[in-house]
């Protein structure tokens, strides 16, 4: 535990050092960092409040109160009554704010892309996962919302090797699988790449700024579909995420004309089989499996299209 936190720490002031560096450069203005971020919170929402970003910045409420003001004050922002709830009252920019904002952020680009722009495109890729991954762990995927993940069906290189990693340490953390899970789904992977057939087989690979979170895949069995590889990344579930992937795949059986859809999958996965069941699907057998697991059951679950 103790190199965790020497490797943290280490992060954090590299990390930390760089950040300063942006700061004074990007925000050659008479503004700090904080206030920036005021001024951004409220750009970005219809209805801003006070409350909200005191919640969502962690800045102390006096603290902020007294930089709303010098806002209001320097023609920046205004504070108007809500219609709703005369309690409540919604800040806004005015235009001054839009135009201080405007070339803020223009600045701000322009850092990032002299910060970025000698690296190679796979760097500047590792980079974005690896902040996406930071943000995604530490917030528990808080500020992630469903309209924030793509969803794609093109296949890249790395990424069937990404998603059997994923099964792998998934199913090992959350269930006490054995490498003979990620064997097996290698295996299923190379059946399904050597076999594919476009048009009737597809993977479908949810992605959050260019990081593999949640995949689903549907492989052809003549006029039968068999759904495979439904995952999702830990941090990225309860967001619907898993429900838009599975009605994805039963979209795609229907529309290619397969009879019907099944599945094998495990008794222990309760929120998966959860969402089969209200998806319509019903167990057909079950069988023991000590493979992956002692003690394990086996299900196979069908539904009619």
């Amino acid at each position: 535990m103790q190199n965790k936190i020497n490797a943290i720490r280490s992060f954090n002031r590299r990390y930390t050092n760089i950040l300063g560096l942006l700061d004074k450069d990007i925000l050659d203005s008479d503004y700090s960092l904080s206030q920036v971020r005021v001024l951004h919170e409220i750009d970005k929402l219809e209805q801003c409040t006070s409350k909200y970003l005191s919640d969502t910045l962690c800045m102390d409420s006096g603290y902020l109160s007294r930089m709303l003001a010098g806002f209001e004050k320097s023609g920046l922002c205004i504070k108007q009554k809500s219609s709703e709830d005369g309690r409540i009252y919604n800040l806004s920019l005015t235009n001054k704010g839009k135009k201080t904002m405007e070339v803020l952020n223009l600045r701000s680009n322009e850092q990032i892309f002299s910060l970025i722009n000698p690296l190679c495109e796979t760097e500047r890729s590792n980079l974005v996962k690896a902040m996406t991954t930071i943000e995604s762990i530490l917030t528990q995927g808080k500020n992630v919302k469903l309209d924030d993940i793509r969803i794609r069906h093109n296949i890249k290189p790395g990424d069937i090797g990404y998603i059997t990693y994923m099964h792998g340490w998934i199913y090992r953390m959350e269930y006490g699988y054995s490498t003979a899970f990620e064997s097996y789904v290698a295996q299923t992977f190379c059946e399904f790449l050597s076999n594919y057939k476009a048009g009737y087989d597809r993977l479908w690979i949810g992605e959050h700024n260019e990081k593999i979170v949640g995949s689903i895949g549907i492989v052809g069995h003549k006029d039968k579909a068999q759904l495979r590889w439904f995952l999702l990344d830990p941090n990225y579930r309860g967001i619907g995420l898993g429900k838009k992937l599975l009605q994805t795949a039963v979209n795609f059986s229907k529309e290619t004309n397969y009879k019907s859809i099944y599945l094998d999958t495990t008794s222990d996965l309760d929120k998966a089989l959860g969402m089969y069941q209200k998806m319509g699907f019903t167990k057909v057998f079950e069988k023991e499996n000590h493979s992956w697991k002692d003690d394990l059951l086996e299900l196979r679950l069908s539904m009619d299209l």
